[in-house]
């Protein structure tokens, strides 16, 4: 390819990525919006799953704490029949001492459950809430990816179509151009790495051009950059695609 063929390549690469760029702001923040929701979504659910396997512990320690008390009742009215059939004082107080040791034991394990049970209903609370905001979220990403899928339905051919057509370019430019080409690009705050010389000035920085300059520029015999924002410069007749 003669210098004028890769100029004309190159800024024929540009306008269509350019115009595969006005689909992608088309689309706006959509993408990054779907998938924040997406990630806020999963971190609610892991948060109501954990808040709920802590409930079912607790639920389980209740009946345990249960358990103990019914046990404990249980030790007491034993040990209230044998000091029916005491012998002695001693025998009579060491049981009094074993039916007070398990009373404690008792309203210990009583006390226990009411935590257990306040601390259900804060978790409770919380998943409520954490649901509550689930939901909307949830009716947000539904709404969110409506709207990306109808933008996407709307351009996806046209963008397939660009993209082949991009990639036709790329490939018959050589990969060192390529290459400095996506650098300017990825660079630029609008994605122009390929611009023609507008009104004597770069039609990226809108820097003057000297009139040298343009003549070497509108000659296609080398690849000239703008020395004030680097990008690659053609001359107005180069701008048919």
């Amino acid at each position: 390819m003669t210098v004028a063929e890769k100029l004309k390549a190159l800024y024929d690469l540009q306008l269509v990525d350019t115009a595969i760029d006005k689909i992608k702001i088309l689309r706006g923040e959509l993408p990054l919006e779907v998938q924040d929701l997406e990630d806020e979504i999963e971190g609610l659910q892991t948060r109501v799953s954990k808040y709920e396997e802590d409930i079912h512990g607790l639920e389980k320690s209740i009946n345990g704490k249960k358990q103990e008390i019914s046990n404990s009742q249980d030790l007491i009215k034993k040990y209230e029949e044998q000091q029916n059939n005491v012998r002695n004082n001693r025998e009579y107080d060491s049981l009094s001492k074993e039916i007070e040791f398990q009373t404690l034991e008792i309203e210990l394990a009583e006390k226990r459950i009411r935590e257990f049970a306040a601390q259900i209903e804060e978790k409770k609370l919380v998943i409520g809430d954490s649901s509550e905001v689930l939901d909307g979220r949830k009716q947000d990403l539904e709404n969110k990816k409506k709207e990306l899928e109808d933008i996407i339905a709307e351009t996806q051919k046209e963008e397939e179509v660009l993209e082949k057509k991009s990639a036709d370019l790329e490939s018959i430019i050589e990969e060192r151009l390529i290459t400095a080409y996506k650098k300017i690009r990825a660079n630029a705050r609008n994605g122009l790495a390929v611009v023609p010389v507008e009104r004597d000035a770069c039609g990226g920085c809108f820097n003057k051009i000297p009139p040298q300059r343009q003549l070497d520029i509108a000659s296609r015999k080398k690849i000239i950059v703008c020395e004030y924002c680097g990008r690659i410069l053609v001359d107005s007749g180069d701008q048919q695609a």
